[in-house]
């Protein structure tokens, strides 16, 4: 199966206010836009994705992920928040092919694997529709809906317990850690440089990025 993924991105001035006291120096904007960069290259890579579709506002982010191959769509007016605009995604791809499987990914996956994220995927394609936890075990990374299914997206706060509440299977796979490893701290961005991320977020976090992202207060 053949997925397109839909990924949102707020405007980089408001992008990763949790980050602001833990990054220091280094500038939340860019480190934001780095992520989302790193992100769709990657899913651009693997084999089960058969496009990517990022919902902004943001001119800089939208130019740059299309000249990676990204297709861009606005945010719909009003401001109604991140599940009305993965819905709007989600319904953008099906008014032109109303029989595509969709599924939602986070732009904040600097870590991410091609092959993890193809893992993910061929397992969601089992299920009409499913979600992948993120590290904390707390919210979503990834939720994924068949032909003909809505997507139904429930982010935000706890999200896993109202994706798994709404109907969608939770994906129980080991070894897709990338595909989990959303970024919204210090220590998240600790673990996910431990996993070793893309070239962007490596170039805005210095040759050595460990050693740029200060340790956590004890």
């Amino acid at each position: 199966m053949a997925w397109t993924l839909v990924v949102p991105l707020k405007p980089l001035a408001r992008a990763k206010s949790r980050l602001a006291d833990a990054v220091g120096a280094l500038p939340r904007s860019a480190l934001a836009l780095a992520f989302a960069l790193d992100t769709v290259d990657a899913a651009l890579a693997c084999t089960a994705v058969d496009d990517v579709v990022v919902v902004t506002d943001d001119p800089l982010a939208g130019a740059e992920l299309a000249a990676l191959g990204a297709r861009t769509v606005p945010e719909p007016p009003g401001g109604q928040g991140l599940n009305a605009a993965l819905a709007h995604g989600a319904h953008t791809v099906r008014a032109h092919r109303p029989g595509a499987a969709v599924a939602t990914l986070n732009a904040d996956l600097p870590a991410l694997r091609p092959v993890e994220l193809g893992r993910v995927l061929d397992s969601a394609g089992e299920f009409p529709r499913a979600f992948l936890a993120d590290a904390a075990g707390i919210g979503t990374t990834l939720l994924a809906a068949t032909p003909g299914m809505a997507l139904a997206p429930a982010f935000e706060g706890r999200s896993r317990a109202r994706h798994r509440a709404s109907g969608a299977r939770e994906i129980l796979l080991s070894g897709v850690d990338s595909v989990r490893r959303d970024v919204d701290t210090g220590a998240d961005l600790r673990a996910a440089l431990a996993l070793g991320v893309g070239p962007r977020t490596a170039a805005v976090a210095g040759e050595r990025p460990e050693a740029k992202v200060p340790p956590p207060v004890r």
